[in-house]
Parts: C-alpha cells; sequence; structure tokens
C-alpha cells in the first residue's frame, strides 16, 4: 500500500518556488482565520511528483484496458477534441460577454442545435442541462407546463417501463407527477397490450428508454406512440442510448415529443468522476415555446442570445449549460459527419452482439436480443456455487479488466450489463469474453478464490456499503516533516 502524502515528509524539503511577498499584508479581520501551521507535509517537488505518478499508474484508465460498462462514458475519446476544446479562444471567455465579441461560440451553439436537431429530428433543443438527468428534469418541467398551459392538470401520471433508467421516476416525482410503473413483457419490451389498459385520462406522459436498459429497441415503438398520443399524453424518450441509433433512427419521425441526449455519452465528451456532463432537451414544434432560454437566433449571419420566449420554463442552468463540453460534441460530430455517426452505432451494435453471444455460452441471456449496444447477462447460474454477480464483477479486477455494471437493471436476476462500445476491437472483446469464460469455470472449481477476489489490486475487497454510508475521507494523523 503506497504512503499517504502526509506521511512521506522529510524536514527541510519543499517543492515552495513561490517568491515572498513584496507588498505588505493585510488582515482579513475574520472570526475564522487561522492563526497556526496549516498542516501540510513537507515534501519536495521531485518527491511530490512521484508520489502522484505511482498513484495513476494504479488507476484503470480507458488508456490501459476496455471499459465493459458503456459509454457512460469510458469509451474512447478522440485526444482531438480535447485540445479543441482547449483552445484559448474558448477557454479565454468569460461567459458574460458581451455578442458581439463572442460570435464564434455562439456560432458553435447554434451549429450544434441544427446538428442535433437533423440527427434527432426533432424541431429545437435546449442546451442548457448538464447532465441526463437534468435533462430528464428539464424534460419532465416542459411537459408539465404544456399541460398546465392547455389547462389539463388533472394529467398528473406518467407510465415508466420497469426497464427504464433509474433515474427516471425520480425526475417524475421532481416535477409533481406520479410514476406508474409499467412490467415488461417476456421479451422485455413494453406490451402494447398492457400499454393500452395503463393509459387514461390522467395520463401525461409515457417515459421511455429508447433502446431500455436491457439493450433492446422496442419493436412495437409505432404502436406504443399512437397510443399514448390517442390517450392525450406526450412520448418523452430518454435518449441516454442514442449512441445506438444514430443515423439509423430518428426520435422525432416516430412521434417522440421530447427527449433528451447525454452528449458526455454519445458525441465523445468524457465525464469519468463526476462531471462535467451535457444533457440537452429535444422537442418537437409545438413544444418549443417551452424551452429554456436564453437561446442561440441568428439574424443576418449575426448570432445573439435570446429570451422571447413567453412560455418557456425559465433558465435550468446559466451560462448557457457546460460549453467546454459543447465544443467536443460538436468537434466529435463534424469530424465523423453523417455516415460516420451511423457507422459509430453500427459498430456498437455489431460488437454487443458479438460479445453477448460469447459471454452466453457461460452466463444466462434472460433477453437474447438481438441486442442494440449493450446486453444483459445474469450470474444466477453461479448459485449452487454460491457465487454471485458481484463476485464475478470483483474477480475481473485480478484480470486485470474493469467490472460492468452490476445488479441492474433490477428486472433481471444477478445482473450483468455489459456494453463494449464501438471502439473496441475483436481482440479486446475476444479477452474479455476469455476471462469471463474462466471466472464461470473458477466459480465452479474454487469458488472461494471469487470470494476472496480480488487479490491482485492494490486495495482488496472493500466494505462498500460501509464506505458509502460512513466516509472517513479525512487525514486524522500527523504530517511528516516539520
Amino acid at each position: 500500500m503506497t504512503k499517504t502524502i502526509f506521511e512521506i515528509g522529510l524536514n527541510g524539503r519543499s517543492g515552495d518556488y513561490v517568491p515572498a511577498s513584496d507588498v505588505p499584508a493585510e488582515g482579513l479581520d475574520l472570526p475564522i482565520e487561522r492563526t497556526g501551521p496549516i498542516g501540510l507535509p513537507s515534501v519536495g517537488e521531485q518527491d511530490l511528483v512521484r508520489h502522484y505518478v505511482e498513484l495513476a499508474a494504479k488507476n484503470y484508465h480507458i488508456d490501459k484496458g476496455m471499459y465493459p460498462l458503456g459509454s457512460c462514458t469510458m469509451k474512447y475519446n478522440p485526444l482531438m477534441n480535447e485540445e479543441v476544446a482547449g483552445l484559448e479562444g474558448f477557454t479565454g471567455l468569460h461567459p458574460a460577454q458581451d455578442a458581439g465579441d463572442v460570435q464564434g461560440a455562439l456560432r458553435l451553439m447554434h451549429e450544434l442545435e441544427r446538428d442535433l436537431c437533423e440527427i434527432t429530428g426533432m424541431s429545437a433543443f435546449t442546451l442548457q442541462p448538464v447532465a441526463g438527468a437534468h435533462g430528464e428534469l428539464t424534460g419532465m418541467m416542459i411537459a408539465r407546463d404544456w399541460f398546465r398551459d392547455r389547462g389539463e392538470t388533472d394529467r398528473r401520471t406518467v407510465i415508466v417501463p420497469d426497464s427504464a433508467h433509474g433515474t427516471n421516476p425520480a425526475s417524475v416525482v421532481s416535477c409533481g407527477f406520479v410514476p406508474k410503473v409499467l412490467a415488461s413483457d417476456e421479451r422485455g419490451m413494453v406490451e402494447p397490450a398492457a400499454l393500452r389498459g395503463a393509459v387514461g385520462d390522467d395520463t401525461a406522459v409515457l417515459m421511455l428508454t429508447l433502446p431500455n436498459t436491457l439493450g433492446i429497441f422496442e419493436r412495437d415503438i409505432a404502436a406504443i406512440v399512437g397510443i399514448v398520443h390517442d390517450a392525450g399524453g406526450l412520448v418523452y424518450m430518454d435518449g441516454a442510448n442514442m449512441n445506438a441509433l444514430l443515423g439509423i433512427v430518428q426520435p422525432g419521425a416516430i412521434g417522440i415529443d421530447i427527449m433528451h441526449l447525454n452528449l458526455h455519452k454519445t458525441f465523445s465528451t468524457p465525464h469519468g468522476g463526476g462531471g462535467p456532463g451535457s444533457g440537452p432537451v429535444g422537442v418537437r414544434g409545438h413544444l418549443a415555446d417551452f424551452l429554456p432560454v436564453p437561446r442561440v437566433v441568428e439574424e443576418k449571419g449575426r448570432f445573439r442570445l435570446s429570451g422571447e420566449s413567453s412560455k418557456t420554463i425559465g433558465c435550468v442552468h446559466r451560462w448557457n449549460g457546460n460549453f467546454n463540453v459543447l465544443v467536443k460534441a460538436w468537434a466529435y460530430i463534424r469530424r465523423l459527419g453523417g455516415r460516420g455517426l451511423r457507422e459509430a452505432s453500427e459498430n456498437a451494435i455489431i460488437n454487443a452482439n458479438y460479445l453477448m453471444k460469447l459471454v452466453s455460452r457461460h452466463y444466462r441471456v434472460t433477453y437474447p436480443g438481438p441486442c442494440m449496444h449493450e446486453f444483459v447477462a445474469s450470474g444466477a447460474g453461479l448459485k449452487p456455487h454460491g457465487v454471485k454477480t458481484l463476485d464475478v464483477a470483483k474477480r475481473l479486477l485480478d484480470y486485470g479488466l474493469h467490472a460492468p455494471t452490476v445488479y441492474f437493471p433490477l428486472i433481471v436476476e444477478e445482473a450483468l450489463m455489459i456494453e463494449p462500445v464501438e471502439t473496441e476491437k475483436r481482440e479486446a472483446l475476444d479477452g474479455f469474453a476469455a476471462a469471463m469464460e474462466a471466472i464461470a469455470r473458477e466459480a465452479a472449481e474454487n469458488p472461494d478464490l471469487l470470494h476472496d477476489a480480488p487479490v491482485t489490486t492494490p486495495v482488496r475487497r472493500l466494505d462498500e456499503a460501509g464506505a458509502a454510508r460512513n466516509p472517513d475521507l479525512c487525514w486524522s494523523g500527523e504530517c511528516a516533516g516539520d
């Protein structure tokens, strides 16, 4: 185990090259002003750099190997996009600058909105939401105000299939709606007859994840949309899985009324570690007036921010969302073009089905597809050996691989959600499948090996529930050195 930075200091060591101040000191006269040493370790620059390089080398990242947990967003993200987003012309902007000074940035946002409209078939987008769940919330706010504007305040029910993303019901409740869970059928899909029995005069929205969390495209989507529209409701599409549909399906063309995209998932804008993300929301024409403001408008080749909308839900995030993420998404779309985007989705589908075929030889796949960009295997078949899905995930770490998403979706027992993404090569997929096969064999022959896993990582198996509920993140010892 590597020592902490607090334990490696030595007397007299320092990496402090800041020159002495040549201006008079000014006291702040605050009751909380520090009066004693701050307690930082005495560490020289070289020791400091080596310490963090060592820690970084222990970390698993996309430059080391594949992430089978999908494009959220541990996939290859072209470094060129980072360079574009890092251009001084972008990073040197202030969000409150006059529109006349930032025409390039406004043009980029305007073009990105047009691109997203063309890709999805929606009429207009807001770029403000800064995460997928934030997009869900924004979309539900638009639906809420649309029904209020029509005087249909009794429509409070939002139907959410049990194969939807877990954040959907929370977004529904946050906007004053009431979620109503709809069970999937034996195919893992929404059954039109069941949906027809669930809708009514109180139905506001069907909130559909497409493809759903089983990696399955709703084959009856035309009938599903028709049933909801006939009942007077709206259809919301959770578009977090849009990376399976680029150039193949336009949600607006099949009647989706509102949708959000995860730019940080579909369009190469990594948000590992918690951010920043971006969850633009698109709507069809009848809902465009309800989008957040301000929005970028073009007038005679010039761009400006407009807040002109009497029905807008208002602003959901200042300064036009996470602009840096928008730049990366714009660069990705422009570089790939329409044909390249479609190829990205096709490769995601091919990779997922190829890997599903290999993994299904040793793990049950309850809903075998064909799948889209991901599939859900089950570790339930290992239960007779006393092995759980969590043990499989931990053992994968010993094979030098990252674990997939586990225990989600909830409708699959001992779920292993596996999404290989479009950029992984066949050799990487074969390697992952071989590790899964070996683990299944180990489960039968030596289950304790899995119970103890991981055994080769810097940190062994943790008390995950305890770490999440009672985190201890503060150094409580003494700093080494003076």
